[in-house]
């Protein structure tokens, strides 16, 4: 059996820089067409001249033949001006403004600790430069690209339980974000809960979306601990119950443009994974659409695959859609155990099982 579908993007991804850049980003370049790639680096990239820089570092770090497009965003501080707002918009390269809340994820201890005080004024910046907005009166096609805020929708403070912070998040923060600027343009990354899906599907279509990973819809929380601590399925947002996975699926499947693929590869190497502390993050690029296939596959929606791994992300971003092809080819492969670098290795998920939809370009 093989599936044809036009070529995915990736819109949520991390690529690293320096060494470990030049080992992963083949992976997602292989499959991928586009990918919005996070900002969270040490240090993070906060400036137009920063974001210009990293775009070149990944251009050359792909394979000689690639065709990938990386769409960078600018991370978003307490102290960004009103002015970088207005160079970003310019760059040509900067295509969404991400909102960290401090302490939420790897590398986020520079990001946002308050939205609607110091940030105001970037955000209504954001609207005069049409960056984060979606003016009702141009449609999507009409224009070059739109400038989106994507958010890592989790509160930081210590008291909310780790499995409650997505929910907190939507009532403390993105209902009075949405209530002050009701025209923001937002996705909420790699969304975990019913509740989540509920304020997605609440909100006016063309304004909010959500981007999905894969180890939150086929893993729940047992996942992390089953026959010991697992720190490869280890991540943030943390996976949640099975209820919640399976609120996800069935979003995802039904054919709403809401939901868009959006991977959260986020690799480390293994020992910083396997230690007191470990990092957070899956490595899934090799791996993500075998485990979409998978998903869909098992839901009878085979059909409904395309539009949410090649169309609906691109439309909510006003990009083209993208013209090449690859093929899904119903053939079993297993998964390496690891990805070896002269660094150290990378653990990708499902390392060592077997899959049974491989991805090739056509």
């Amino acid at each position: 059996m093989e599936l044809p579908i036009t070529q995915p993007d990736d819109w949520h991804l991390h690529l690293r820089d320096g060494d470990l850049l030049k080992a992963v980003v083949p992976h997602s370049a292989s499959h991928f067409g586009r990918a919005i790639v996070m900002p969270n680096l040490k240090p993070p990239i906060t400036t137009t001249d920063a974001a210009v820089a990293y775009r070149e570092s990944i251009l050359k770090a792909l394979p000689a033949d690639s065709k990938f497009t990386p769409l960078i965003t600018l991370y978003l501080t307490d102290t960004t001006s009103r002015d970088e707002i207005k160079l970003a918009r310019k760059s040509g390269v900067i295509f969404a403004v991400k909102l960290y809340p401090a302490g939420a994820t790897t590398n986020s201890q520079d990001g946002v600790t308050d939205l609607f005080g110091k940030c105001l004024p970037v955000l209504e910046e954001m609207a005069e430069q049409n960056m984060p907005l979606l003016i009702a009166s141009c449609k999507p096609e009409k224009a070059l690209h739109y400038f989106t805020m994507v958010i890592h929708g989790e509160v930081t403070d210590p008291n909310v339980d780790i499995f409650d912070r997505e929910k907190v998040f939507i009532d403390t923060v993105l209902q009075p974000l949405i209530q002050r600027l009701p025209r923001l343009k937002i996705v909420m990354e790699h969304i975990t809960t019913l509740d989540a899906v509920k304020f997605v599907e609440s909100c006016k279509e063309g304004f909010v979306a959500a981007t999905v990973t894969p180890q939150h819809l086929v893993l729940n929380r047992n996942a992390i601990f089953q026959g010991g601590l697992q720190p490869h399925n280890y991540c943030l947002p943390v996976l949640k119950r099975e209820t919640h996975r399976q609120a996800i699926v069935s979003a995802v499947t039904s054919g709403s443009k809401r939901f868009f693929l959006g991977t959260d590869s986020a690799p480390h190497e293994r020992r910083k994974k396997e230690c007191p502390c470990g990092c957070a993050g899956v490595y899934n690029a090799p791996v993500a659409l075998s485990l979409y296939a998978k998903v869909f596959e098992e839901m009878g929606a085979l059909d409904k695959l395309e539009a949410f791994t090649s169309f609906n992300g691109a439309d909510f971003y006003g990009l083209p859609r993208n013209t090449s092809k690859i093929k899904l080819s119903k053939t079993s492969w297993q998964v390496p155990e690891a990805f070896s670098f002269s660094f150290g290795n990378i653990i990708p998920m499902f390392a060592g099982k077997i899959l049974e939809w491989q991805p090739a370009l056509i």
